[in-house]
């Protein structure tokens, strides 16, 4: 840490509130940007294209995780910059998902028990997310069932590996620190 910084418990509780206030603001911003861009650009992929999106989608969260895990054992208040992290993160991930669920329907109908405009697909998303699944919409092919799968597979990384990773960095920091 350099002498000019000084940890974030250190600090004014005012300061320590406009910090945690600012990145939870920026965090929401990215998060909108991410949910509108879902629901606003336009899709114009096949089946074969939107597999193709999905994992370069997925590359790209995780180069984004591996940049903010870095960012949090570097930064002055990693706890902050942590959850900023996990804000913006998982907002990507959904859409990712959900935009391949939406691509995988609008080509291939029997895909799914159901047709699937973007915002089925972002719920139906959420509910393997939340591991509910209502049931109310399934995947019924085999490829959406294996999308599925690897969204659930993805899920656990996020929850627990990613989780715990942050929580790694954050901690790295402060013992580094001696905070």
């Amino acid at each position: 840490m350099k002498d000019t910084e000084v940890g974030y418990a250190e600090l004014p509780a005012r300061t320590r509130r406009r910090l945690a206030l600012a990145s939870l603001l920026r965090s929401l911003l990215v998060s909108v940007i991410i949910v509108a861009g879902y629901f606003l650009l336009p899709m114009r992929l096949d089946g074969a294209a939107a597999i193709v999106a999905l994992f370069g989608g997925l590359a790209v969260v995780a180069l984004l995780l591996a940049w903010q895990i870095r960012e949090i054992a570097r930064s002055p208040y990693p706890r902050v910059r942590a959850i900023g992290s996990l804000a913006t993160s998982v907002p990507l991930f959904l859409a990712v998902f959900a935009m391949t669920y939406y691509l995988m329907g609008r080509t291939q109908p029997a895909n799914f028990n159901e047709s699937l405009n973007r915002l089925d697909a972002m719920y139906f998303t959420v509910t393997v997310f939340a591991t509910v699944g209502f049931g109310d919409i399934v995947p019924v092919s085999s490829g959406a069932r294996v999308v599925a799968t690897v969204q659930m597979l993805g899920d656990l990384l996020i929850v627990g590996l990613v989780a715990r990773t942050l929580i790694g960095a954050v901690q790295h920091n402060l013992s580094r620190r001696g905070d």
